[in-house]
Protein backbone atom coordinates (compact mmCIF):
# COMPACT_ATOMS: atom_id res chain seq x y z
CA UNK A 1 0.00 0.00 0.00
CA UNK A 2 1.12 3.55 -0.75
CA UNK A 3 2.82 5.04 2.37
CA UNK A 4 0.92 8.31 1.91
CA UNK A 5 -2.37 6.44 2.14
CA UNK A 6 -1.21 4.47 5.20
CA UNK A 7 -0.20 7.70 6.92
CA UNK A 8 -3.49 9.47 6.17
CA UNK A 9 -1.74 12.12 4.07
CA UNK A 10 -4.12 14.50 2.31
CA UNK A 11 -1.35 16.10 0.31
CA UNK A 12 2.39 16.59 0.16
CA UNK A 13 3.81 20.05 -0.48
CA UNK A 14 7.40 20.55 -1.63
CA UNK A 15 9.41 23.72 -1.83
CA UNK A 16 12.77 24.09 -3.55
CA UNK A 17 14.75 27.33 -3.71
CA UNK A 18 18.23 27.93 -5.14
CA UNK A 19 19.82 31.14 -3.83
CA UNK A 20 22.39 32.47 -6.30
CA UNK A 21 23.17 35.80 -4.68
CA UNK A 22 22.38 37.63 -1.48
CA UNK A 23 23.70 41.20 -1.53
CA UNK A 24 26.42 39.81 -3.83
CA UNK A 25 27.12 36.61 -5.77
CA UNK A 26 27.67 33.37 -3.84
CA UNK A 27 30.59 31.05 -4.54
CA UNK A 28 28.05 28.24 -4.90
CA UNK A 29 24.24 28.33 -4.86
CA UNK A 30 22.52 27.35 -1.62
CA UNK A 31 19.58 25.03 -2.13
CA UNK A 32 16.72 24.97 0.38
CA UNK A 33 14.16 22.16 0.29
CA UNK A 34 11.11 21.65 2.43
CA UNK A 35 8.78 18.67 2.26
CA UNK A 36 5.54 19.00 4.22
CA UNK A 37 2.91 16.32 4.69
CA UNK A 38 -0.64 17.44 5.47
CA UNK A 39 -2.22 14.51 7.27
CA UNK A 40 -5.25 13.56 9.32
CA UNK A 41 -4.74 14.28 13.01
CA UNK A 42 -5.22 10.81 14.53
CA UNK A 43 -6.28 12.31 17.88
CA UNK A 44 -8.82 14.80 16.47
CA UNK A 45 -12.30 14.41 17.94
CA UNK A 46 -11.19 11.99 20.67
CA UNK A 47 -11.04 14.47 23.53
CA UNK A 48 -7.99 14.47 25.76
CA UNK A 49 -5.91 11.38 24.94
CA UNK A 50 -3.62 10.48 27.83
CA UNK A 51 -1.27 8.16 25.92
CA UNK A 52 -0.25 9.44 22.49
CA UNK A 53 2.43 6.78 22.03
CA UNK A 54 0.47 4.14 20.04
CA UNK A 55 -0.16 6.59 17.19
CA UNK A 56 3.35 8.04 17.48
CA UNK A 57 4.84 4.53 17.11
CA UNK A 58 2.57 3.88 14.12
CA UNK A 59 3.13 7.16 12.28
CA UNK A 60 6.47 8.74 13.23
CA UNK A 61 8.97 6.28 11.67
CA UNK A 62 7.11 5.97 8.36
CA UNK A 63 6.54 9.73 8.23
CA UNK A 64 10.26 10.39 8.79
CA UNK A 65 11.21 7.96 6.00
CA UNK A 66 8.59 9.42 3.66
CA UNK A 67 9.66 13.05 4.12
CA UNK A 68 13.39 12.28 4.06
CA UNK A 69 13.05 10.21 0.89
CA UNK A 70 11.35 12.99 -1.02
CA UNK A 71 13.60 15.71 0.40
CA UNK A 72 16.87 13.89 -0.29
CA UNK A 73 15.75 13.23 -3.86
CA UNK A 74 15.04 16.96 -4.36
CA UNK A 75 18.47 17.78 -2.90
CA UNK A 76 20.20 15.41 -5.32
CA UNK A 77 21.28 12.89 -2.68
CA UNK A 78 22.26 12.76 0.99
CA UNK A 79 25.76 14.10 0.25
CA UNK A 80 24.18 17.39 -0.89
CA UNK A 81 22.45 17.90 2.48
CA UNK A 82 24.45 19.87 5.04
CA UNK A 83 21.68 21.20 7.29
CA UNK A 84 18.32 19.88 8.40
CA UNK A 85 15.43 20.56 10.73
CA UNK A 86 11.81 19.71 11.45
CA UNK A 87 8.58 21.45 12.31
CA UNK A 88 4.90 20.66 12.75
CA UNK A 89 1.66 22.55 13.12
CA UNK A 90 -1.70 21.31 14.26
CA UNK A 91 -5.09 22.74 13.35
CA UNK A 92 -7.29 24.41 15.93
CA UNK A 93 -9.30 21.21 16.45
CA UNK A 94 -6.21 19.55 17.94
CA UNK A 95 -3.78 20.44 20.67
CA UNK A 96 -0.21 21.70 20.72
CA UNK A 97 1.09 18.36 21.99
CA UNK A 98 -0.22 16.55 18.88
CA UNK A 99 2.31 18.43 16.73
CA UNK A 100 5.04 17.99 19.32
CA UNK A 101 4.47 14.26 19.77
CA UNK A 102 5.14 13.27 16.17
CA UNK A 103 8.37 15.17 15.57
CA UNK A 104 10.09 15.17 18.97
CA UNK A 105 10.79 11.48 19.07
CA UNK A 106 13.74 9.42 17.89
CA UNK A 107 11.22 7.34 15.94
CA UNK A 108 10.86 10.31 13.56
CA UNK A 109 14.32 11.86 13.95
CA UNK A 110 16.30 8.65 13.44
CA UNK A 111 14.63 8.08 10.07
CA UNK A 112 15.39 11.65 8.99
CA UNK A 113 19.01 11.41 10.20
CA UNK A 114 19.48 8.12 8.35
CA UNK A 115 17.98 9.61 5.18
CA UNK A 116 20.44 12.54 5.13
CA UNK A 117 23.38 10.51 6.53
CA UNK A 118 23.56 12.85 9.52
CA UNK A 119 24.29 12.37 13.19
CA UNK A 120 23.03 15.50 15.02
CA UNK A 121 19.85 15.94 16.93
CA UNK A 122 17.38 17.87 14.83
CA UNK A 123 16.23 21.32 15.81
CA UNK A 124 12.47 21.68 15.70
CA UNK A 125 9.48 23.93 16.04
CA UNK A 126 5.79 23.30 16.52
CA UNK A 127 2.63 25.35 16.84
CA UNK A 128 -1.15 25.33 17.11
CA UNK A 129 -2.66 27.53 14.41
CA UNK A 130 -5.33 28.22 11.85
CA UNK A 131 -5.54 27.62 8.12
CA UNK A 132 -2.89 29.40 6.06
CA UNK A 133 -0.57 30.24 8.95
CA UNK A 134 3.19 30.16 8.41
CA UNK A 135 5.34 27.34 9.78
CA UNK A 136 8.95 28.18 10.58
CA UNK A 137 11.34 25.26 10.00
CA UNK A 138 14.65 25.83 11.84
CA UNK A 139 17.82 24.27 10.44
CA UNK A 140 21.22 23.33 11.87
CA UNK A 141 24.22 21.36 10.56
CA UNK A 142 23.50 17.64 10.21
CA UNK A 143 26.74 16.63 11.98
CA UNK A 144 28.00 19.75 13.81
CA UNK A 145 25.02 21.21 15.71
CA UNK A 146 27.05 24.05 17.26
CA UNK A 147 28.20 25.43 13.89
CA UNK A 148 26.08 28.58 13.93
CA UNK A 149 26.79 29.40 10.27
CA UNK A 150 24.26 26.67 9.41
CA UNK A 151 21.42 28.11 11.50
CA UNK A 152 18.70 28.89 8.96
CA UNK A 153 14.93 29.14 8.96
CA UNK A 154 12.66 28.16 6.09
CA UNK A 155 9.13 29.57 6.13
CA UNK A 156 6.34 27.36 4.81
CA UNK A 157 2.78 28.44 4.12
CA UNK A 158 0.11 26.10 2.80
CA UNK A 159 -3.02 27.99 1.80
CA UNK A 160 -5.50 25.32 2.96
CA UNK A 161 -3.72 23.83 5.96
CA UNK A 162 -3.87 23.06 8.72
CA UNK A 163 -7.60 22.52 8.76
CA UNK A 164 -9.01 21.91 12.25
CA UNK A 165 -8.51 18.13 11.84
CA UNK A 166 -5.07 18.35 10.16
CA UNK A 167 -1.48 18.01 11.21
CA UNK A 168 1.32 19.39 9.03
CA UNK A 169 4.74 17.82 9.49
CA UNK A 170 7.69 19.32 7.62
CA UNK A 171 11.32 18.44 7.03
CA UNK A 172 13.67 21.22 5.93
CA UNK A 173 17.04 20.74 4.24
CA UNK A 174 19.85 23.03 3.02
CA UNK A 175 22.94 22.43 0.92
CA UNK A 176 25.18 24.81 2.83
CA UNK A 177 25.49 27.58 5.38
CA UNK A 178 23.48 30.79 5.25
CA UNK A 179 24.50 32.95 2.31
CA UNK A 180 27.68 34.80 3.30
CA UNK A 181 27.63 33.35 6.85
CA UNK A 182 30.59 34.67 8.77
CA UNK A 183 30.31 33.79 12.42
CA UNK A 184 33.51 32.46 14.00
Amino acid sequence: MDPAVQLGIRKTVTYCEDVLRDMRALEAPVRYVTVAAVLDNPWHGKGFVEDLSPEVRRLAPALGRYLAGIGVDLMGGARSVQAFGKAAMVGLGGEYEHANALIHTTLFGDECRAGVAGSSWMVGNQKLCGVGDTLEVPLAHKDEPKNQNFYHTIHVRIHDAPRPDDLVVALGLASGPRPHARLV
